[in-house]
């Protein structure tokens, strides 16, 4: 997508390696969703809503990655570890025993012209421009808060050109006092009951500056 944290594994989608799904968001000040997913591209489990979505420090223990240029911080636990990745991005992931990628974090400061205004579209062109065949807005938020700033989250369901792996996506653009930055949080879809609190965890505990 817009730049990758390896040249096996984009920063702001894990396209062609693993199906995943993230946290969500919608309840007021939202956009009106779009029509219900087919089964095969909807979460497991129900989606929370976007009040849930509270900035809030990352708990006792879990770990920090802050942003090459200072201006963002990622907290990921404990049972997620750091990957390299490109310059100015940074990365935790939990892997599974066959080596495959279960949980996923990413920050990557702005790359091109994302911006709060049209974070939805730029996000669901984006997708389709790179690695997805199809893409879809499922629910956008406007005005969530951070710590340190506001950004704006939208939830998108789409399928990888590679494999046809089916993805949704917690994509937030974040927008701090002295710069804006972007946050993903992934994780399998058959894991989105156990796995969905922690990555909503991760995302209010994401700190901009």
């Amino acid at each position: 997508m817009v730049t990758a944290t390896s040249s096996r594994f984009p920063a702001r989608t894990l396209a062609g390696v693993i199906p995943v799904v993230a946290a969500a968001i919608a309840a007021a000040g939202c956009q009106s969703e779009s029509p219900a997913a087919s089964q095969s591209d909807e979460p497991a489990g129900p989606v929370p809503a976007v009040h849930l979505l509270a900035a809030r420090q990352a708990p006792a223990g879990w770990r920090l990655l802050t942003l090459p240029d200072g201006k963002a911080v990622l907290a990921y636990p404990p049972a997620m570890h750091r990957i390299e990745g490109d310059r100015g991005t940074v990365s935790a992931v939990r892997v599974s025993s066959s080596g495959g990628y279960v949980l996923y974090l990413n920050a990557t400061p702005r790359q091109s012209k994302e911006s709060l205004s049209d974070w939805p579209d730029f996000r669901i062109d984006h997708l389709t421009d790179e690695d997805a065949s199809t893409a879809r807005l499922l629910a956008a938020s406007h005005g969530v808060r951070f710590l340190g700033g506001t950004g704006n989250c939208v939830i998108d369901t789409y399928v990888t050109k590679i494999k046809a792996h089916h993805y949704t996506e917690l994509a937030c653009f974040v927008q701090g006092k002295t710069g804006s930055s972007v946050i993903i949080a992934a994780a399998l879809s058959a894991d989105w009951k156990s796995d969905s609190a922690m990555l909503m965890r991760a995302v209010a505990a994401y700190r901009v500056r």
